[in-house]
């Protein structure tokens, strides 16, 4: 009976994640989604978003914290004015199922001053891993979207000193 639990338990883990190459993205227009912070406040992405230029920190799995942290910390050394947003972006039915115990998780380990900052997003979770792929999931898709939604700048490859400089090169080439 402990097997067929098991098992189970592993097939609603892993059956409904569904698998999509990466792909640059740069120039398209984001899909609109919807999500809520950790301040529980409903964010529709990317027509909230009212700063000329937001930058997008989009992570699919728990590991994905590790690269948005390097994220952070690079963009704070080096003074890199953007409005910021963390997403985490969950697909399927299981996370679905268990959001308020995740969200409540993510709550616990970061500051309340920033959750305004997190949003993440669960029923439009596939519609972005679709867009971007979801290959090296525990690299952070990084997205610099324009007012319009238009995507200036698309990096997935993990945390680089020369993507950031790039990242930056773009913030002051669009301002």
């Amino acid at each position: 009976m402990r097997t067929i639990i098991y098992i189970f338990g592993l097939l609603l883990l892993t059956g409904c994640s569904s698998q999509y190459p990466n792909k640059d993205i740069t120039g398209q227009i984001f899909p609109a989604v919807v999500g809520s912070t950790l301040e529980k406040t409903s964010l529709s992405i990317p027509s909230d978003l009212t700063d000329d230029l937001t930058l997008l920190l989009i992570g699919y799995v728990q590991n994905s914290q590790f690269d948005i942290d390097r994220w952070l910390i690079a963009l704070d050394v080096t003074e890199t004015n953007v409005k910021v947003y963390e997403v985490p972006t969950i697909q399927g039915l299981f996370p679905e199922m268990f959001s308020t115990v995740i969200d409540n998780g993510m709550r616990a380990g970061i500051p309340k001053p920033l959750w305004q900052g997190v949003v993440t997003i669960y029923d439009d979770g596939e519609k972005i891993q679709a867009f971007t792929g979801n290959e090296n999931a525990a690299n952070t898709r990084v997205v610099l979207l324009n007012s319009e939604g238009e995507i200036l700048y698309f990096y997935d490859q993990g945390f680089a000193v020369d993507a950031l400089n790039k990242l930056r090169s773009a913030l002051i080439a669009n301002k």
